[in-house]
């Protein structure tokens, strides 16, 4: 069963399962797979995913590639991480040895080699904004390749990787890294609040972090085996990206709802703001599984009995009622195997 790797601790069996040690082992097995033409499922930490009841019908290979190595380029550090490096961890190293710039994604379960892949970010910082280069398998040609990050094609929790999955194998991470003892200048206004100080400010690393986690606690966004709340894939939908004709649309059936101007014209709208507004709010339950008591983002499966088509009739209930009240369509964050959202 596939149920024990993710954080939902949902998902059915897999027909095969191999664990990677060695970037050179994991690109062995995902070539040897391709050449037998069977389906392989690539699984880091599991936090970001949802597995069918059904399973995985194929090759399920885990990633459990170590190391980390470190040098300086200037005023930065080029830390080169291998993908099954846990992130946290990597984010404690980074605060006590210096290096600024990740700081404020202190507490996000999964692997590194995941980061670019969903662009990962939290509290106004987001992997695109260190991401040196990726080293990453190529399927398509069966080449190992190195992928700056300008040509990484990153957006808001996406990236070329995320749009096309089936392509490329993340085999490790190279972050530039500020040699500072600060943070980088604060752009989320509730951490800024939380560390009394203004947005765009900088604060020592250490508090920066200590915030973060303190945040993410009270929201239910640190795994904790004691707290039901964390049986969850973490944001269950992304914050809504609207045209400027769908934004005056909201703004006229929910006027004076919160917004942030992109500088692409777009404007963001907070989900977690449009989940409760339609009526849905924290503990909101649907049998074996409910909306997080902590964050209406989170999906749980509380008493970890529920399956994933329970998830998923959750997860289509708020969208469509959001979509019914609003007029914005929902789109959810983690990856979807053997299932879909959509109906």
């Amino acid at each position: 069963m596939l149920a024990p790797y993710t954080t939902l601790r949902l998902g059915g069996p897999a027909r095969e399962f191999a664990e990677a040690t060695t970037s050179e082992q994991l690109v062995s097995l995902v070539a040897d797979a391709d050449r037998k033409a069977v389906p392989t499922l690539i699984l880091g930490g599991g936090s970001n995913l949802v597995v069918s009841d059904e399973g995985f019908d194929g090759l399920v290979i885990k990633v459990a590639t170590r190391g980390v190595t470190v040098s300086r380029d200037g005023g930065q550090m080029l830390v080169t991480v291998e993908a099954g490096e846990d992130w946290d961890p990597l984010v404690a190293r980074a605060v006590a040895e210096g290096w600024s710039g990740i700081e404020c994604m202190s507490g996000i379960p999964g692997l590194v080699g995941s980061t670019p892949i969903q662009n990962v970010g939290a509290y106004g910082q987001e992997v695109s904004q260190t991401i040196w280069c990726v080293r990453a398998y190529d399927r398509r040609t069966r080449q190992v390749i190195d992928v700056e990050g300008r040509q990484c094609g990153f957006s808001y929790r996406d990236s070329a990787f995320k749009r096309d999955l089936s392509r490329h194998v993340v085999l490790g991470v190279t972050y530039a890294l500020d040699v500072s003892e600060l943070s980088r200048p604060l752009a989320y206004a509730e951490l800024a609040g939380r560390l009394g100080v203004a947005a765009g400010d900088r604060v020592p690393l250490a508090e920066a972090r200590a915030a973060v986690l303190g945040l993410r606690r009270s929201k239910g966004m640190v795994l904790d085996p004691d707290d039901p709340d964390t049986r969850s894939a973490g944001s269950f939908f992304t914050n809504a990206v609207l045209t400027p004709a769908q934004a005056d649309e909201l703004a006229v059936r929910a006027p004076g709802h919160p917004r942030w101007d992109m500088p692409d014209g777009s404007v963001k709208v907070p989900a977690a703001w449009l989940i409760e507004h339609a009526g849905f709010p924290k503990g909101y339950e649907r049998g074996p599984v409910r909306i997080s008591t902590k964050h209406t983002l989170a999906l749980t499966n509380p008493a970890g009995e529920a399956t994933t088509a329970d998830l998923l009739a959750l997860a289509r209930e708020v969208r469509d009622g959001v979509r019914e009240k609003f007029g914005v369509t929902l789109v959810n964050e983690p990856v979807m195997v053997g299932c879909a959202l959509a109906e």
